[in-house]
């Protein structure tokens, strides 16, 4: 074989006049007359290859036999290229080919790179993912699973110097429902028993502060059987970090160190002060406890207004212990009635009755929609949205929850129809203050708010047996872009605690101890104060390299129904397997 001694995207105007050997898959073939032309292409990019009979014949030939992803040698000298190609870094350059090699010929490719490069549907993401190894020769495909490798290689050179050390953790553990479904193992060996693909290592990274492991990371695959959606996956990684003896404060600063270098060393960005925000702050003025903050659209509560109009609507919604809310939206002035019935309508599947709306004109004049049933109250009203000609004023009138949600949903939806975030802006923040617990309605009890470990503020402990609404927790989220990357919390290291916990969300002892209780024994035998976070690396991968679908930045992803189309799994298994793990298959529904 002819070995390669510079790769397809490295040669320069400075290697003229040198002898170089090249190997990768043909990107493209031209035959002009007597010369053929081929790109030759790897990871690194593409040279252009000059085939001429003067050079050889037999070689030639042979070239004119090569066809598109053909995997290919090729040696020859160096030149400048007579018309420079200013689209490619090669672009000044050619080879001019004294010898060649067909080291494997490609059948006639179902997709080629190029077609999967277009993202307007010429070719079907079923296809791409059915002939992946196709897909990935992308550049762009390229470009991101690069991406993800120098930023796990950020993450874990920053981890060690800041002492943590990195512990691998079973892939077979207990099962203890938090929430998702598990992911189910049989165990042959002890017939009629499973394990569990870990949802997370939350309660091995606790063990191990209990072990006096003091720091602790992973770059860990997690499993959850849930509905998919475009920024999930059955198996997903994350960043999971667990610090001893610590405060809130010191895991803001460790988890801050791994996203300033992240951003530092991949983007040349030097990240500011990071702000937090409380729980309460960020869902009463943007509707969200993860909102995009590149741009304002700030929810404002108006209903001392809103009791000034005599609009039916406004009125019960007061009298019912409601609120109103109203945001502006720049420049959505222009849509039409058709458009704002259809906004009425889409708000409907977030609890609300429908979505009132005004127009902003000139002269500070309110037109269309409800103007009639406000005008008394427009400067008013316009003074405390801080509204402009051309806005767009929606209202939601209802529960407090309700009312955030709606124009939370429809401030999310608003802003990307009308691009109100900046590209290459980073806006990063914390949220802190959640409620330690969330009361279940339909069925009458507490659920948490993260999970039953999250530490209540020491402060607050007496209203476990009192007040159990009004207990903050010590769970913080990181926020960049609207995207939420990080949940953590400080954990509870008392057993009587954990054990109260468990009673509040309706956890018998007997459920507790077969769940749990290896994890409330450990604790009963010195457990330190802790915390810690994980950190959704697909999602930050996403972010960085400007996709919305998480499965471009996995490199072998399942589709939506959780399928695998190149290896076509899940599959049947065959009747021996099954007698082996002692299970018997249901017959088939009619």
């Amino acid at each position: 074989m002819l070995k390669r001694t510079h790769k397809c995207g490295e040669l320069r105007a400075e290697h003229v006049g040198k002898t170089v050997t090249l190997n990768g898959w043909v990107d493209s073939y031209r035959h002009h007359g007597r010369l053929i032309f081929i790109d030759v292409r790897d990871h690194t990019g593409v040279t252009q290859l000059v085939f001429d009979p003067d050079q050889g014949r037999e070689m030639h030939e042979l070239a004119a036999t090569y066809r598109r992803e053909d995997v290919i040698a090729a040696q020859g000298k160096v030149v400048k290229r007579q018309s420079v190609n200013e689209k490619i870094p090669t672009g000044e350059i050619e080879i001019v080919a004294s010898k060649t090699e067909r080291l494997n010929k490609c059948a006639k490719p179902p997709i080629l790179p190029d077609e999967a490069r277009d993202d307007t549907g010429t070719v079907s993401e079923d296809m791409r993912l059915r002939y992946r190894y196709i897909d990935l020769r992308r550049p762009r495909m390229q470009q991101i699973i690069r991406t993800r490798h120098k930023v796990t290689q950020i993450i874990r050179n920053t981890m060690t110097a800041m002492g943590f050390c990195e512990i691998e953790t079973p892939v077979l553990c207990k099962s203890t429902p938090e929430g998702a479904r598990d992911f189910l193992v049989p165990c042959r060996l002890m017939p009629r028993t499973f394990y569990a693909l870990p949802q997370s290592p939350q309660i091995l990274k606790q063990i191990l502060m209990m072990a006096g492991f003091d720091r602790y990371f992973q770059i860990v695959k997690c499993f959850r059987d849930e509905n998919l959606r475009f920024d999930r996956q059955p198996e997903f990684t994350q960043l999971d970090v667990e610090m001893a003896f610590v405060e809130q404060d010191d895991i803001f600063a460790a988890f801050e160190q791994v996203i300033r270098a992240v951003w530092k060393e991949l983007l040349n960005v030097e990240v500011g002060a990071i702000p937090r925000l409380t729980y309460e702050e960020v869902t009463n003025t943007y509707g969200s406890d993860k909102p995009d903050l590149r741009y304002g659209v700030k929810l404002y509560d108006i209903t001392a207004i809103a009791r000034k109009c005599d609009f039916r609507v406004f009125t019960s919604a007061i009298e019912g212990g409601g609120v109103v809310k109203a945001i502006a939206v720049p420049g959505a002035a222009t849509f039409s009635r058709k458009q704002t019935d259809a906004l009425g309508e889409w708000v409907k599947q977030f609890g609300a009755g429908g979505l009132p709306t005004t127009k902003v004109i000139a002269g500070g004049k309110l037109e269309g929609g409800i103007a009639k049933f406000v005008e008394a109250v427009a400067p008013e009203l316009i003074a405390t949205l801080g509204a402009g000609e051309g806005d767009l004023i929606c209202f939601a009138a209802d529960k407090l929850d309700v009312a955030n949600r709606v124009l939370g949903e429809l401030r999310r939806k608003l802003a990307g129809e009308l691009k109100l975030a900046r590209e290459g802006q980073w806006a990063m923040f914390w949220v802190v203050d959640f409620p330690l617990f969330l009361w279940n309605e339909e069925d009458k009890r507490w659920d948490s708010a993260h999970h039953p470990f999250c530490a209540p503020r020491p402060e607050q402990l007496h209203l476990l047996d009192t007040d159990p609404h009004q207990i903050t927790a010590q769970t913080y989220d990181f926020v960049i872009n609207g995207h939420e990357m990080v949940s953590g919390s400080i954990r509870i290291h008392q057993p009587e605690v954990q054990q109260k916990i468990f009673q509040l969300l309706n956890i018998s002892d007997e459920d507790a101890k077969d769940r749990f209780g290896f994890l409330i024994e450990a604790m009963s035998y010195g457990c330190p104060p802790l915390g810690g976070f994980a950190l959704g690396l697909d999602r930050l991968i996403m972010l960085l390299c400007g996709t919305d679908n998480i499965r471009d930045v996995i490199a072998f992803p399942k589709t939506q129904t959780g399928a695998d189309l190149m290896m076509q799994a899940p599959s049947a298994v065959d009747s021996k397997q099954l007698d082996e793990l002692n299970i018997m298959l249901k017959p088939e529904a009619k």
